[in-house]
């Protein structure tokens, strides 16, 4: 039988493309929050916004945070979903924090369109580990080589062999069935 769970439950780690390119955006979250902690100020000139520091710091933790649970989690998916949270909340404050100045529109405009970009990435590797997972019917597992004994079904055999009743397990004498060749006596 064909066995879709066994794709995204190997033990240790997947190696599909689309956890490969969950991992990338991991280390991608990293990279870009330690950026945005340590130099909040150059994050908002090149994104043409001003006096927004301290909402890119916050926002440099809460990808740091993302990344860190992406490369920790054995299913990235949600926090894969959370970085399209967080891109989305990034584009609301760009859109807001636009200057008037010509430049700096050119670099608000060229910062929500890498924004946009990274966005289409993060949703396309979301939607691929969820489609990789299957839905109810089609994940399935295979438990046909497990016997249900803990030490395995050669140490089970024959192991009833050699077990002898106690006396006080055996059944009463009242309980016992007749036995007419006995002349009528229990057995």
């Amino acid at each position: 039988m064909h066995d879709v769970v066994r794709r995204t439950a190997l033990s240790g780690r997947s190696q599909s493309s689309h956890d490969k390119v969950a991992r990338g955006l991991g280390y991608f979250s990293i990279a870009l929050g330690v950026a945005e902690l340590v130099a909040p100020g150059a994050i908002c000139r090149a994104a043409g916004v001003r006096g927004l520091e301290p909402v890119v710091r916050g926002y440099g933790a809460r990808e740091i945070a993302t990344g860190v649970a992406i490369l920790n989690s054995h299913d990235p998916e949600p926090w894969i979903w959370a970085r399209v949270a967080g891109d989305l909340a990034d584009v609301a404050t760009v859109a807001a924090g636009v200057q008037q100045d010509n430049q700096s529109r050119s670099r608000s405009a060229v910062t929500l369109a890498t924004l946009a970009a990274v966005t289409l990435v993060d949703l396309a590797c979301a939607n691929g580990l969820n489609s990789e997972k299957g839905s109810r019917k089609t994940a399935r597992r295979d438990y046909a080589g497990r016997s249900g004994f803990p030490q395995g079904l050669r140490a089970a055999r024959g192991a009833a062999r050699d077990f002898k009743v106690p006396d006080d397990m055996k059944t009463p004498e009242l309980l016992r069935p007749w036995d007419e060749a006995k002349g009528g006596r229990r057995t």
